[in-house]
């Protein structure tokens, strides 16, 4: 995709989605770097620099999430990258409040701000989607032996992690096939674990969130006759569903 453009990143204030900012500003694009947390996200924005705006965007709000949409009239490039985790329990161990408030923020959340922003992108003429997902949502690679998870993550553990990020990728699919006569591109992102705030593991055992966010922007500023409805892993290769 021809820069410089448009972009919204959903938790832009930390992490990957910060990074993600950063180098999307480098590319020449200009960035709403959205947040919860107004305070939060105008000491982001004040540190990321010109072109950075901030947005105030609670994915798991309507009010919010369509206040946010009325702000911004075109946009080239969405990236849904907030996420939550949760205690890291295994499936028998999971109540339903847990599962729900997890969905609501990795499925639910995408879901509405992908839909409220499609008026917006459907004004680009090079509209793409990236979904910040996890390896550890790869049905494939939690079934059989890969190198991608140690042993903190056998028995089944963090299901409403996992599973949400399972049903993020299945949505990617979905939004692709239903959006490509419109010629929007739609990709999953697997990141690795990396140094963010989502769990104390990946605080302290993470990489650099900005060789995830590498391949963000690879995906978000892709040629028309680049691939829509895949899965990547951070270094660019396929992962599986």
């Amino acid at each position: 995709m021809e820069s410089p453009g448009t972009a919204l990143v959903t938790g832009a204030n930390s992490g990957i989605g910060r990074e993600v900012a950063r180098q999307l500003l480098a590319r020449g694009l200009t960035v709403y770097a959205s947040a919860r947390d107004p305070e939060r996200g105008r000491a982001a924005v004040d540190e990321l620099g010109a072109g950075a705006r901030p947005l105030v965007l609670d994915v798991t709000d309507e009010k919010s999430i369509a206040a946010a949409a009325e702000r911004v009239g075109e946009l080239d490039v969405l990236v849904n990258n907030a996420g939550i985790a949760d205690a890291g329990r295994p499936a028998p161990d999971l109540d339903v409040d847990t599962l729900r408030r997890v969905y609501e923020t990795n499925v639910f959340g995408v879901l509405a701000v992908t839909n409220a922003f499609l008026p917006a992108l459907r004004r680009s003429p090079h509209p793409r989607i990236v979904n910040v997902s996890s390896g550890t949502g790869s049905l494939a690679w939690s079934t059989g032996p890969n190198p991608q998870f140690d042993h903190a993550m056998s028995g089944g553990l963090a299901a409403a992690y996992r599973s949400s990020k399972t049903a993020l990728n299945a949505l990617t699919v979905y939004y692709a096939q239903a959006l490509a006569a419109e010629k929007i591109k739609v990709n999953a992102l697997a990141p690795g674990l990396r140094a963010t705030n989502l769990t104390p593991r990946a605080t302290e055992l993470g990489g650099d969130p900005g060789e995830a966010a590498a391949e963000a922007v690879r995906l978000a500023l892709l040629a028309d006759d680049g691939p829509s409805g895949g899965f990547f892993s951070w270094d660019g290769t396929p992962a599986p569903w």
